[in-house]
């Protein structure tokens, strides 16, 4: 019999609940939607996840980092398109808080990552 506890998508990194449909399959459902499946997790997911680690690494003990110091890391700060890849960033975030890596704060509070909404920072585990 399968467990009915959560679990956290491998795309968007957000936490969902087993549901009826998913009875048979719950152990080897690994995201939250067809559209995460569908999308999978690319060069620039992992590319995300690299500056996220690489820039708070390079940080003191404790400090902090926007996610869009990571965007712009990765898309060019000149270009528009590090604003598009803001939410991509976001779900970078949260997979590594889902593997332990990291905590998302909001107000120096540590906050769970699939509710926050608005600015947050990121700061190593």
């Amino acid at each position: 019999m399968s467990s009915r506890q959560d679990k956290t998508c491998a795309r968007c990194g957000r936490t969902f609940s087993w549901r009826k449909r998913w009875a048979r399959d719950w152990d080897s459902i690994r995201f939250c939607s067809d559209r995460c499946r569908r999308q999978g997790i690319g060069a620039t997911d992992r590319a995300l996840e690299r500056a996220i680690m690489d820039m708070l690494n390079q940080r003191a003990r404790g400090a902090t980092l926007c996610p869009s110091e990571a965007a712009r890391a990765v898309f060019g700060s000149d270009s528009d398109e590090w604003k598009a890849a803001m939410e991509p960033t976001r779900q970078a975030a949260r997979r590594l808080v889902a593997e332990g890596r990291l905590v998302i704060t909001q107000g120096g509070k540590v906050v769970d990552p699939s509710h926050a909404r608005g600015p947050i920072r990121l700061r190593i585990r």
